[in-house]
């Protein structure tokens, strides 16, 4: 009934060390959210962590996600359903990209994302530039 855990590879390892970080920076990443969504609302697209070549921020515009989505026979629907009717003020909706993958980055912070802004505060250029060096410090990528 109980099996060992299949070893991580590193095609999975990122998904792990991703889930980690944002369990430990999830007020920090919800305030860098509501920061985000205050300068550029949804006109940007959705907020991403891409992973190579070294961790960093970017925004995936919507069409760009739309056109993946296609490619792999619409097995995104379920982000795309997020995307749609992603409420900022209350969530915080990512997109962390791997090699070739993508994973879905989607909790509900307490207290709130303009909470988290408040109680963090920092502007958004020195958060951006915070979490961006905890990335790459949190961050092991395994190149395969």
């Amino acid at each position: 009934m109980f099996t060992n855990p299949q070893p991580e590879t590193s095609d999975s390892q990122w998904r792990y060390q991703l889930d980690r970080f944002v369990k430990e920076h999830q007020q920090e990443l919800a305030a860098l959210s509501w920061a985000l969504w205050q300068e550029n609302g949804n006109s940007q697209g959705t907020i991403g962590i891409n992973l190579a070549p070294t961790p960093h921020f970017v925004y995936c515009p919507n069409t760009a996600i739309e056109q993946f989505n296609v490619k792999v026979d619409n097995r995104l629907q379920e982000i795309m359903g997020l995307i749609k009717h992603h409420k900022p003020e209350v969530e915080v909706l990512m997109i962390g990209i791997g090699k070739d993958q993508v994973k879905l980055i989607y909790f509900e912070p307490q207290p709130e994302p303009p909470t988290c802004f408040t109680e963090v505060g920092k502007n958004l250029d020195t958060l951006l530039d915070e979490l961006e060096a905890k990335l790459v410090n949190s961050l092991t990528l395994i190149n395969s």
